[in-house]
């Protein structure tokens, strides 16, 4: 089954801690079923001096979040909005937003 959501979306959370801020998508964890979002759910991780970060201390990481906890934004209108999915004329899979707007492609079909 499809995830509603997908890498570099902008997506706002609708429950917990960090409700009404939005975000970028950085990575999506299929098995389980949680997403990472740029600078939401923040924790700090103590590193020891490497190359990477040769001061060491501690940095902040962003942890995952359950999908069920945010809804991908509609770029036309900028609002959080449900999707479900249709199958476009050509054979495509697409998102479609709760008001009818396409929000994006999700598959092309194959070309013969």
């Amino acid at each position: 089954m499809a995830m509603h959501i997908k890498k570099d979306d902008m997506v706002q959370v609708i429950t917990g801690d960090h409700k009404g801020t939005t975000g970028k998508v950085l990575r999506v964890l299929w098995d389980e079923n949680r997403v990472v979002i740029q600078g939401i759910n923040l924790a700090k991780k103590h590193v020891k001096p490497s190359r990477k970060s040769p001061s060491g201390g501690r940095i902040n990481i962003e942890q995952p979040i359950h999908v069920s906890n945010v809804l991908p934004v509609n770029p036309k209108t900028s609002k959080a909005s449900r999707v479900h999915f249709e199958i476009g004329s050509n054979g495509g899979k697409l998102r479609v937003a709760e008001d009818g707007t396409k929000i994006s492609v999700i598959r092309h079909p194959k070309k013969k």
